[in-house]
């Protein structure tokens, strides 16, 4: 089984309470941000090229 990872940073959430999962606005592709990248509002680039902070 492939362990879920932050689409911005790849760290794998685990153990990340504060991670999310949510589907691309454009695509509904399932993206997965830890709670680091989500409280530094890193960028992030869905495989259809959607960017969001």
């Amino acid at each position: 089984m492939d362990k879920e990872k932050c689409i911005s940073c790849a760290k794998i959430i685990a153990n990340d309470i504060s991670s999310v999962k949510l589907k691309c606005p454009n695509c509904g592709e399932i993206i997965i941000r830890c709670s680091a990248c989500r409280s530094k509002g890193t960028e992030y680039k869905c495989k259809c090229g959607f960017v969001g902070p």
